[in-house]
């Protein structure tokens, strides 16, 4: 179900070593109706891309990882702690950890967020042990 990437692959005194990944080979999973996940995890962050379909919820929740969230396609309703902003392609929004936030899709999205640390809690689409 992962790919695993073995240290033998990256070497820390070589920090020209990298990977270079395309999107739409990575496994696809669904985690809330409507929203649609390829995962990276790496040992120091997580990266999401997301598929969001037209009107699909995502429900208020918090986390204690900073998360950045960048727009990509499409039109999204972002509530971070209470205010509502509506996401444009290209907007990037910062949210701080333990902050409630929610959102709904006004459009089909594309989504992009980092977390960091890594989302324990999310099953990846490829795990990278060390860079």
């Amino acid at each position: 179900m992962f790919t695993t990437l073995h240290n033998s692959i990256f070497n820390h005194t070589q920090p020209e070593n990298h990977m270079q990944l395309q999107k739409q080979k990575l496994s696809k999973q669904e985690l809330l109706p409507g929203l649609h996940a390829r995962i990276i995890h790496t040992p120091h962050m997580t990266l999401v891309f997301w598929d969001i379909e037209h009107g699909a919820d995502l429900p208020e929740h918090s986390h204690r990882h900073e998360q950045v969230v960048q727009l990509l396609e499409g039109s999204f309703e972002l509530v971070v702690n209470g205010n509502a902003q509506l996401l444009s392609p290209g907007d990037v929004v910062v949210i701080p950890g333990n902050v409630p936030h929610s959102g709904k899709a006004l459009t089909a999205c594309v989504i992009q967020d980092t977390f960091v640390p890594p989302r324990e809690d999310m099953e990846a689409s490829i795990l990278v042990d060390s860079m």
